[in-house]
């Protein structure tokens, strides 16, 4: 173990969100409305993106903590199983009445995909379920969010992380209108391009601005073989505020399926940033983006995630 990775112990993360169980099927090309295809079942594996993103801030050396809501079922076994070999703290909630929430996967020849996801038993999660997990946390610890919970649940958390200190790291997936009414109350953000459009009404390096100008300390785009784009706010929170953009390119590989190549790349690039004791920077997007590159390289979701010892190469 390096010296790094003793260093990166003592920083904690706690995910609040959600887990579930991943079916990918092969098509041909994503259904249009009304449209029947045929498809060919892939894989069976552990899913959700807030596992998805705990499973990789733990095995890039931080310690992490994941709180979900999981169904009492045989699907909320084979979550319960898989995250039971990952190196992270789970704190599951039982949700006894529902069947643990499903991702089904739609993955075409070039690697695109188009993902519908179930959302009740994530759902049950409220703020009690985090508080305690949460006080186990110092100040600048992370708490990591994204769009599966219930807007007053969200903000709730939000508020709580806010009272200790903490950072508040946001992904705004799936995208819902309340959440661009987070962004001024957390200091990073995390979104593709089409969620920073969504979210602003602006394309380009100005969707990055407008949600930099909303409040967010940083920002952080990813726009798939573009590359990504880091923007930084010092001083005001107005349109006219200092931002600084970088952009990191993407790597060049076969891509077969796009699955949690996001939750990678956000898991990387704070992972490398709380390693190194600074905020994100270039240096922590190159690293995710070569975390990305390797998930992108096979099927599956965590099954194609960067292991521990293909990450410690990255560092």
């Amino acid at each position: 173990m390096s010296v790094i990775r003793k260093a990166a112990a003592t920083r904690k993360a706690v995910v609040i969100a959600n887990a579930s169980v991943d079916e990918t099927y092969a098509v041909a090309s994503l259904p249009r409305p009304g449209e029947s295809m045929i498809g060919t079942f892939l894989a069976r594996d552990l899913g959700g993106k807030g596992a998805n993103v705990a499973i990789v801030l733990a095995r890039a050396g931080v310690a992490t903590t994941l709180v979900a809501a999981v169904g009492d079922d045989d699907r909320g076994a084979f979550v319960r199983s898989r995250l039971a070999a990952e190196p992270l703290t789970t704190s599951l909630v039982p949700a006894a009445e529902l069947p643990t929430d499903l991702s089904i996967i739609y993955a075409t020849p070039d690697g695109d995909n188009a993902i519908v996801t179930t959302v009740a038993a994530t759902r049950k999660l409220e703020v009690v379920h985090a508080n305690a997990v949460m006080d186990t946390l110092a100040a600048r610890d992370l708490v990591v969010l994204q769009g599966n919970l219930e807007r007053e649940v969200s903000f709730a958390l939000i508020e709580a992380a806010r009272r200790r200190n903490l950072v508040i790291a946001l992904n705004p997936s799936p995208l819902l209108p309340w959440l661009a009414d987070a962004i001024s109350r957390v200091q990073i953000v995390f979104a593709n391009e089409a969620e920073a459009e969504e979210l602003t009404g602006e394309g380009g390096d100005a969707a990055v601005q407008a949600l930099l100008a909303s409040g967010a300390e940083q920002v952080i785009v990813t726009r798939g073989a573009a590359g990504s784009v880091l923007g930084t706010r010092h001083g005001s929170n107005d349109k006219h505020g200092d931002f600084r953009l970088v952009t990191v390119a993407a790597e060049s590989i076969e891509v077969v399926d796009t699955t949690g190549a996001g939750d990678t790349f956000m898991a990387v690039a704070l992972a490398s940033a709380a390693r190194r004791g600074v905020s994100i920077d270039e240096v922590a997007l190159m690293h995710a983006t070569r975390a990305a590159a390797i998930t992108v390289s096979r099927r599956g979701t965590a099954s194609a995630f960067p292991d521990t010892h293909e990450l410690d190469v990255l560092w």
